[in-house]
């Protein structure tokens, strides 16, 4: 990274870009701009900020933070005691919202952030301006758009940050109006959900509550570990405004470290959209235990007592399940937000029996950035000569540079961490090599009963086929003419299977002795120690008593003693 970084110093190019962070999988953002002789530091979500401290002297004139999210600002207070006079800007309400970053060192913080206003273009240095636009996605997001006034001509950068083109509960989406005349030099866009496209985000909302509803009617509880900033919050609204749950007898629980943030939202209340602000004229925005349904802070000795009837409580992404799913306690659903930037889900394959028995583990999407069409509409609105993709899984920022209908406009650029982007004006730029082709051809076979489609296996190359092949079953649906084709999950597969009744006398794995939370433990058969279905079968099947199948919903003792023996 150092030769690179070296490199960007010496580069002459009046625009170039290093980042430090580009968003992949763990990795926060942190990008080093250059515009003409300055240079600007975008996000720091670093947690190792010593990269930026290589040449003892602050690695930019100034710092510009778009959103309060972690993976965005977790890196900037170390950066501030590193440089206590590079000057930190951001809106005010990420102001605000940042010192949540470090709530476990809140009396050591500073005030270290200066707050711009909405769309009032700032002069920073001599021909150096930025002007920020709210971009949806957190309260304070903003899109940053730096102008440098050369000898010759201006250069412009958009930078996104995270960003939503629709509203959702608390914030208003990216407004592409005020920017579509701006036509930037050089866009630097998120691309977290590739080329993805997703249902309306209402649909997705209603989707949520009705999973949640008959939850609550079988008498589960719901468990929604989420981030302590955004969707937390979201989710909240949502349960408070949504038909199914209005003036409902149900309990919502909500952690310490969510609250939290519950708490800094009521601070910047004046800044939400103009409905939220209706609605906490006639009732808490949050707390309120008068009003159905009640919501309540949740103490940790409250833990082990929220389960013994049903209600929905609201924890940290690092949640233990064990302090909630209590012997004494009913059956839990947990749900869990669908994460762009990651192939795998949390595991919860190690929890003990006695919980993974009355768990029901299952994702959901409440999308907080926008999807592909989303993405390239942004683009297409804006038509930059150059386009950044970050923050984003590597493939699915490969997927967004493959497409035709940007390799035929744009010159894109996807890098890596420590890789420099030189991004030169004018007419003889050559446009990057597209990525490697992603597109499968195949063969479809059309017989009286089924209907086969072949592909090479080239395709079980990429590291998304893991995910997509894991049980070798896949469902289809159709989307406007296209046939579209998803892997189905073991954990979805479960799901859909788990209330299914298997005929007592089929001999299959849900009748087995051997089957115990959900896997094989007979050392004789080869699917031990895997995940089975109920309606699976091998050889050395061996049927469970009547008394087991009753004890454990069709999984047998034998290999529970086993297990723990």
């Amino acid at each position: 990274m150092s030769q690179s970084l070296s490199a960007f110093s010496q580069s002459n190019e009046e625009l170039a870009c290093f980042p430090f962070g580009v968003g992949h999988a763990d990795e926060g953002v942190c990008l080093l701009v250059r515009m003409g002789p300055y240079r600007i530091l975008l996000d720091c979500g670093i947690e190792d900020i010593s990269p930026l401290l290589t040449s003892g002297k602050p690695p930019a004139d100034l710092v510009l933070c778009s959103h309060a999210h972690s993976d965005h600002a977790k890196g900037l207070l170390a950066l501030h005691q590193a440089f206590p006079k590079l000057p930190i800007y951001a809106s005010d309400v990420t102001s605000q919202l940042l010192p949540l970053n470090w709530s476990d060192r809140e009396s050591e913080i500073p005030q270290f952030c200066q707050a711009l206003s909405w769309r009032s273009p700032v002069e920073f240095q001599d021909g150096l301006c930025a002007e920020l636009f709210p971009s949806g996605h957190l309260p304070g997001a903003a899109a940053i758009l730096l102008t440098y006034t050369g000898l010759y001509r201006s250069y412009t950068i958009l930078y996104t940050g995270d960003f939503f083109l629709s509203n959702s509960r608390l914030v208003e989406g990216l407004p592409i109006d005020a920017l579509r005349t701006v036509e930037p030099d050089v866009l630097i866009i998120e691309g977290s959900y590739g080329t993805a496209r997703h249902p309306h985000r209402r649909q997705q909302e209603n989707q949520l509550a009705e999973r949640i509803n008959r939850a609550i009617a079988q008498q589960d509880s719901v468990l929604l570990p989420v981030p302590n900033l955004g969707l937390g919050q979201e989710l909240l609204m949502l349960l408070r405004s949504h038909h199914l749950f209005t003036g409902r007898d149900l309990d919502i629980w909500v952690d310490q470290t969510v609250a939290g943030g519950c708490d800094a939202y009521l601070e910047i209340l004046p800044n939400l959209p103009a409905s939220v602000q209706n609605f906490a004229r006639h009732q808490s925005l949050f707390w309120d235990e008068r009003v159905r349904p009640r919501v309540r802070r949740l103490d940790p000795e409250q833990a082990s007592t929220t389960g013994k009837s049903p209600s929905i409580i609201l924890t940290p992404q690092t949640v233990d399940l064990s302090q909630y799913c209590q012997p004494d306690s009913k059956s839990w659903l947990v749900l869990i937000p669908q994460q762009p930037r990651y192939s795998v889900n949390p595991d919860f394959s190690h929890l003990p029996p006695e919980i993974s028995k009355r768990t029901q583990i299952e994702t959901y999407l409440l999308a907080q950035h926008s999807d592909g069409l989303g993405t390239t509409q942004l683009i297409h609105n804006l038509r930059p000569k150059h386009v950044i993709f970050i923050h984003g899984s590597p493939t699915y920022l490969a997927d967004l540079t493959s497409l035709d209908e940007l390799q035929n406009r744009y010159h894109l650029h996807s890098p890596g961490a420590g890789t420099l982007v030189e991004l030169p004006i004018g007419e003889t730029f050559v446009q990057p090599a597209a990525p490697a082709e992603t597109n499968y051809e195949g063969e479809l076979t059309e017989l009286e009963t089924l209907v086969t489609i072949t592909l090479p296996n080239t395709i079980a190359t990429d590291p998304r086929w893991q995910n997509f092949g894991d049980t070798g079953l896949i469902e289809a649906r159709w989307q406007g003419e296209e046939l579209v084709l998803r892997g189905l999950s073991q954990r979805e597969l479960m799901t859909q299977r788990s209330n299914a009744r298997v005929p007592i006398d089929l001999e299959c794995c849900g009748n087995c002795l051997y089957m115990r939370s959900q896997r094989c433990w007979n050392p004789a058969s080869p699917l031990y120690g895997f995940k089975v279905t109920p309606e699976g079968y091998c050889p050395v099947f061996e049927p469970a008593p009547p008394e087991a199948k009753k004890d454990e919903g069709g999984r047998g003792s034998k290999g529970a003693r086993e297990e723990e023996n």
